[in-house]
Order: C-alpha cells, then sequence, then structure tokens
C-alpha cells in the first residue's frame, strides 16, 4: 500500500454510517472515494451521501454508485475528506492544483470535521515553498489581475494547459499560479489581501480549517489534530 492509500485508508475510521460526506478532488482522495465504495458494497457502512467538490468527483462516484446530493441540501455536512497541496505545522494549506479550489472550499466550510489525507512529502515548514498557490480569477480582465497579483511578492502567472489554452475551472474562471521564491511570509495577511481583490473569486489557502491531518509515512500513518 503506497503512503496515499495509507491515508485514505485511514480516513476511513471516521466514516460512520448514515452519514453525509463531503468528497474532494485529486489523487489521493480518489483512494478514499473507492475504499468508501468498497465498504458500502460489502455492507461495512450503509445510507452514505457523498457531496462531491468537482465534476471529476461527481463522474468517480457515479461510476462507483455511491449516492450523492449538493452542498445545498444539507445545513452541514457531517465530515468532508480531502488532499492537500501543502500542509505546515498549523495544519493550514494549499489546496487547489487539482482546479477545483472554489468548490473544495464551499463544501468543506460546510464541513462539521474536515479531515485532510496526504503523503509526507506535502509537509512543509512553510506554505509556498515546493509549490505555486493556485488563485481562481474571472476572465474579464484576467490580464490585470494576474498584473495585480505580481505585486504581492510572487511570480504570478495565468495558468496554461498544454495546448496553451488558460486552465478553467468547473465555474467557468481562469486560473493563475503564485509562486513565492522563499515561501509565505504571512499566510493570514496574504489571505486577506486576495480576499479583498474584486477579480479573485477564491484562492488556494486552506486557514484554520482542517480540524485533523493524516499524513502516510513508511512507518504508518500520523494523524495530527488541531490544537
Amino acid at each position: 500500500m503506497n503512503l496515499k492509500e495509507q491515508a485514505a485508508r485511514e480516513a476511513l475510521k471516521f466514516v460512520q454510517s448514515g452519514m453525509v460526506v463531503g468528497l474532494g478532488t485529486g489523487s489521493t482522495t480518489k483512494f478514499f472515494i473507492e475504499m468508501l465504495s468498497e465498504e458500502l458494497k460489502a455492507g461495512r457502512l450503509k445510507n452514505i451521501v457523498g457531496v462531491p467538490t468537482s465534476q471529476s468527483t461527481v463522474a468517480l462516484a457515479e461510476s462507483l454508485r455511491i449516492s450523492l446530493a449538493g452542498v445545498e441540501d444539507y445545513e452541514m455536512l457531517d465530515l468532508a475528506v480531502d488532499g492537500a497541496d501543502e500542509v505546515d505545522p498549523q495544519l493550514n494549506l494549499i489546496k487547489g492544483l487539482g482546479k477545483a479550489l472554489l468548490r473544495e472550499k464551499i463544501v468543506e466550510t460546510h464541513a462539521k470535521h474536515f479531515v485532510v489525507i496526504a503523503d509526507e512529502s506535502k509537509v512543509v515548514e512553510k506554505l509556498g515553498i515546493h509549490v505555486a498557490l493556485p488563485v481562481e480569477i474571472v476572465q474579464f480582465a484576467a490580464g490585470a489581475h494576474v498584473r495585480w497579483l505580481n505585486t504581492l511578492g510572487c511570480a504570478a502567472e495565468l495558468w496554461l494547459e498544454e495546448d496553451g489554452k488558460p486552465a478553467m475551472t468547473d465555474n467557468g474562471n481562469y486560473l493563475a499560479k503564485c509562486t513565492f521564491k522563499d515561501g509565505i511570509s504571512d499566510v493570514h495577511i496574504l489571505a486577506a489581501e486576495l480576499d479583498s481583490y474584486s477579480g479573485i473569486v477564491e484562492h488556494g489557502l486552506f486557514l484554520d480549517m482542517a480540524q485533523t491531518v493524516i499524513i502516510g509515512k513508511e512507518n504508518g500513518p500520523e494523524v495530527k489534530t488541531k490544537k
């Protein structure tokens, strides 16, 4: 079992029959959704409803015959399980390199318990050290939004696909990537600046959201909880 699978297996311990579960997006969460389906087919879990965070997750869950609903159908979800691109010592995250950050943040904000699953390569002392921060922007005046992002101490660029076309989210928005040479100095200040700008729909800083982070390690999973 690889480290991503190991973390996904540990996350299943948080699932109980009858729960409404937010289903994240990405390679690590794919393992979790497949394992959840196995538990349902075996009858070890029953009456689970999934709330997907992307069209790709919808397709996967439907192919595995997991019942789905929208986040608007429930006041609160019992649980949300998703991956992360980076995790810092305070359990703050960079997410969204799977292009689903807005829907992920909406679903996970509505969960009573947000569990993050990742392998040990995602653990960092400072966010932005290894990966770019994704930012979802409106198509209108996209170049101006990217230019403004470059004033924040990063190298920002429009996220382009291999064919040269702008990367598009399920919401019909563009994405920018912001690279910080030495990591992000203050994630809360940066998040506040990003939240204040009109052309930005959402950003990949998931701060003070995760209650539990499960890290897959060679000697077994490590479970970290918010203090």
